[in-house]
């Protein structure tokens, strides 16, 4: 069963309304179009009767016409005759086609104002349906908008990401610099030292020579 019970229930519907209550407004709209679209569908269905009927009624009184205007030249013939009772007769059927004719002229009235009110009724659930298209169409752009949005932010995450991990190996790599220099200058300090110690070891072993070399001299 549909959420409208007449076209007027359509034509007066706050669609706002109806989409800021309904707990997925995407698919609201989307049942609602579908049911202007089927209303839509019944009016011109109503529309293309009249107008068939409309043709109908205006053969008739095409048809009447001519009939009216035919008893009456029969009623003229009759009385330039001397005939009077026929003359009498012909305009008899004469006043009945007249009165069918005045039926169908009614007829085509009615016809008509119902062929207006139709035309009006259409174009409105026209318009009433054009307004749904759009509040559809704005739902498709809001969310096409939230997926770039989304996009956009995942993509900022991701960047951030790197970011970030660049930042620490640039940094882990300023700590690798400086150890390494920490780490040459203690090798570089430990090998001076080293030399130093060699330095004097080499001149420990010089002055003993030399006493050696003294005492050799002296008992020579």
């Amino acid at each position: 069963m549909g959420m409208f019970s007449r076209f007027t229930d359509i034509i007066n519907a706050n669609i706002n309304a109806m989409l800021d209550k309904a707990e997925e407004p995407e698919k609201m709209i989307k049942l609602i179009i579908n049911e202007m679209e089927e209303t839509l569908v019944e009016v011109r269905s109503s529309a293309a009767k009249y107008i068939a009927e409309k043709k109908t009624i205006m053969r008739n009184i095409r048809d009447m016409e001519n009939r009216v205007t035919n008893w009456h030249t029969k009623a003229e013939l009759a009385l330039t005759k001397g005939r009077e009772d026929l003359a009498k007769s012909a305009l008899v059927e004469k006043q009945t086609c007249t009165q069918k004719l005045a039926e169908f002229n009614e007829e085509l009235v009615q016809i008509d104002e119902h062929l207006i009110a139709v035309q009006q009724d259409s174009q409105r659930l026209q318009d009433k349906l054009s307004e749904a298209k759009r509040k559809q169409e704005a739902f498709a752009l809001r969310q096409q908008s939230a997926e770039v949005r989304l996009k956009v932010r995942e993509k900022a995450v991701i960047h951030n990401i790197d970011e970030a991990i660049n930042k620490f190996e640039r940094y882990q790599q300023k700590i690798d610099r400086v150890e390494a220099e920490v780490e040459a200058y203690d090798m570089t300090s430990s090998n001076d030292l080293d030399s130093q110690f060699r330095a004097l070891e080499s001149d420990e072993n010089v002055e003993q020579e030399l006493e050696q070399l003294k005492q050799k001299v002296a008992n020579g």
